[in-house]
């Protein structure tokens, strides 16, 4: 009966990780990532589009993003775009835009760290709130009669694991993100 509660918060969980991926690769590397630009919205043909629907964005080299649009008439709003909305500075070259990504300085990468450190704290913290959540509900179950206290203690020891296994997770991203940031 508990069982359904820690399946339950699986989901949750999972959503921890996918929005901690999601915000690591939004953190600037010296390395090019199609990611640091597909999001970006482009106003074109009368309303706002995310450059991966205008475009195709490659990484032919590891400091260097080709951005090709499909449609060469939004050339000039994908580079206005990119250069309004990031710290990075576009460069329209024929019918493509290439993107420089510079090396960061010593400064700016421990920057990054502490910004990956905190990333990593809200996703603990998230999942620390959906464990305390359910453990709440299996202590229900229990005064109410619909476990015993064995089982309460079993479903806490079940729920501490899967706790401690997204936890990992989390540490292990944040380690190879950290890996990613301090590499020159």
């Amino acid at each position: 009966m508990y069982k359904q509660i820690i399946e339950k918060i699986k989901p949750e969980l999972e959503k921890a990780i996918e929005f901690l991926k999601s915000e690591f690769v939004k953190i600037k590397t010296s390395r090019a990532n199609p990611a640091m630009v597909e999001d970006i919205k482009v106003d074109c043909y009368g309303q706002s589009m995310p450059i991966k629907q205008l475009a195709n964005i490659n990484v032919p080299q590891s400091r260097t993003i080709v951005i090709q649009p499909w449609d060469k008439s939004v050339l000039g709003d994908v580079e206005k775009a990119i250069r309004n909305s990031s710290s990075l500075s576009p460069v329209v070259d024929g019918d493509i835009i290439r993107i420089n990504i510079p090396v960061l300085s010593e400064e700016q990468r421990k920057e990054y760290v502490k910004i990956i450190a905190d990333k990593a704290e809200e996703a603990k913290i998230s999942i620390k709130l959906h464990r305390e959540e359910a453990w709440k509900k299996i202590q229900e179950m229990e005064r109410e009669g619909e476990i015993t206290e064995d089982e309460k203690f079993k479903a806490k020891d079940e729920l501490q694991k899967l706790v401690d296994e997204y936890n990992g997770r989390i540490e292990e991203m944040k380690k190879k993100k950290e890996e990613d940031v301090m590499a020159v």
